[in-house]
């Protein structure tokens, strides 16, 4: 069964999918806490907090550091103001650049779908220089909903020239909310496993699993013509 005709339109998680955020994203979060006297979490803390949306990842942290929840909302306000730009320790995992170009060179569109804020989304897609690969960018603060919800996958793959009611594409991902999202809407999901991912590989519903973004070309041709 044909998942998808050429030229078929993918779209790409990017925390844990494209690039490794995690150092920058953990830098601010214990700057913030810092300031309130919280001990520091570590990396792997926050790597696994990671992957819901920044309102997500705070209350992870309020749990974790046993804060008021009333603390959340101002913590929230003063890790936006250290993250948005942060970018000096964030890398795209190997293989990224030259993936997408091949993909883009063979005609597919190809999009972003992200729980992260549109801001610092663009300013790390700025700072790699890879904004323009995109033709549509959904963040975590572009429609009411976020992942695992639909929604949002289905606005970017629709602003990609799929039918809106009967999405066609592939999504690109590395978690298990993007693997609920994909069932979602529904569209194949080709689970990258170096990103953030938490449950076994065999546990999560996905078209193909791949390790390094060589692979990643070759395997959306054989979804296109399977």
């Amino acid at each position: 069964m044909t998942v998808c005709y050429a030229p078929c339109p993918v779209v790409f998680d990017l925390d844990g999918t494209l690039i490794d955020s995690a150092p920058d994203i953990h830098a601010a979060v214990n700057a913030v806490l810092r300031e309130v006297d919280v001990p520091p979490l570590t990396l792997d803390q926050v790597r696994g907090f990671i992957g819901g949306g920044v309102e997500v990842l705070w209350h992870r942290i309020i749990v974790a550091t046993h804060l008021p929840e009333t603390e959340q909302r101002p913590l929230m306000a003063a890790f936006m103001a250290r993250y948005s730009r942060s970018t000096a320790l964030t890398r795209l995992y190997p293989g990224v650049l030259e993936a997408l170009g091949v993909l883009a060179d063979r005609g597919h569109p190809l999009g972003l779908c992200t729980n992260k804020p549109m801001q610092p989304t663009r300013a790390v897609l700025a700072h790699f220089g890879i904004e323009d690969l995109f033709g549509t960018i959904i963040a975590g603060d572009s429609l009411p909903e976020r992942k695992p919800h639909p929604a949002p996958l289905r606005a970017a793959l629709a602003a990609l020239g799929a039918e809106p009611d009967a999405p066609k594409g592939i999504f690109v991902g590395d978690s298990e909310i993007d693997a609920e999202t994909a069932e979602a809407v529904p569209v194949p999901l080709m689970l990258f496993t170096q990103g953030y991912r938490k449950t076994p590989v065999e546990q999560l519903p996905h078209f193909a699993a791949f390790d390094h973004f060589d692979a990643l070309p070759a395997l959306v041709e054989q979804a296109v013509t399977q």
